[in-house]
């Protein structure tokens, strides 16, 4: 098959009517255009171009029968090249984000709204998954981006940035207002049920091992799968819960909570950005995660 570059000399050439114009267009050579035409003759069989005095011109029997044929394959490879590039810019297709209910509930909703009204076209498609599902989904080409608790060490995924920071706290309702007043110890709260997430959960992974740390196993009365469960079982009395004070901001502010203030503190905790390692990113992937920038900067 003849080379595509030996067709785009002899479209310049063609047009140009001259070798020396046709180079200075291409910006190679003249001796390197003369070649080009050479090769192409030799490979098609026949000549293509004659000599004059002014320059060079078609070949009646060959040239002329040959470019009209040129220069239509080359502008419909220069529309798909534009295509290409539209597309590049233009949000199509889906987004695939791999993130648990709770990340979804008290971070992105105001990120979805705003791609869903910029970019209607685009397919949103919300994956439930824990921080290890994220990263194999990631990984496997299931999803192409996804939040996971940090810290992360798997360098088959590229963490891109901390785009929101927990602060897990205990918090209950009035019923416990013994404990709330004044700061108690963790140990303390041995003493009444708790309710925290399961243990299968980087949460709870992370508070076993903080206060495993400081010789304390603190044993929940109920174990659930759900922050929005545990909240609601908290207000109603049922415990004291262990939960990040970011998602009971509205429970705090109303008073159906009270952040239950402990010696030592639970430590602060990381949710992170993860992306497909060595996989360039659509437009539409892009645009979402320039918004994740922009509430992460309010």
């Amino acid at each position: 098959m003849v080379d595509l570059e030996l067709y785009r000399v002899f479209y310049a050439v063609a047009k140009r009517g001259s070798l020396t114009k046709a180079a200075e267009e291409l910006y190679i050579s003249q001796p390197a255009v003369s070649q080009a035409i050479k090769q192409l003759e030799t490979q098609l069989g026949g000549q293509l171009f004659i000599r004059t005095r002014k320059g060079v011109e078609l070949t009646e029997t060959g040239g002329k029968q040959v470019f009209p044929l040129v220069e239509q394959a080359l502008k419909l490879l220069d529309q798909a090249e534009s295509k290409y590039a539209e597309l590049k810019d233009t949000a199509t297709g889906s987004v695939r984000v791999c993130a648990s209910d709770t990340v979804c509930t008290h971070f992105l909703l105001p990120i979805i709204k705003t791609y869903r009204e910029k970019y209607p076209d685009v397919n949103l498609v919300l994956q439930n998954y824990t921080s290890s599902e994220t990263i194999e989904a990631l990984k496997t080409g299931k999803g192409d981006l996804g939040f996971v608790n940090l810290p992360v060490d798997d360098s088959d995924v590229n963490l891109s940035n901390v785009v929101m920071r927990l602060h897990d706290v205990f918090v209950a309702s009035d019923k416990f207002e013994n404990l709330l007043k004044g700061t108690v110890s963790l140990e303390t709260l041995q003493d009444y049920p708790l309710l925290m997430l399961e243990l299968s959960t980087a949460t709870r992974q992370a508070i076993v091992s903080f206060t495993h740390s400081h010789g304390l196993h603190l044993h929940p009365e109920i174990e659930l799968a759900s922050l929005e469960l545990m909240t609601a079982m908290a207000e109603a009395g049922l415990g004291v819960a262990c939960i990040p004070r970011e998602f009971v901001t509205k429970q705090l502010e109303l008073g159906t909570l009270k952040e239950i203030k402990t010696n030592p503190t639970l430590p602060t905790r990381a949710i992170g950005l993860a992306l497909p390692k060595d996989k360039n990113q659509s437009f539409a992937v892009r645009e979402f995660i320039k918004l994740i920038g922009e509430q992460r900067g309010k």
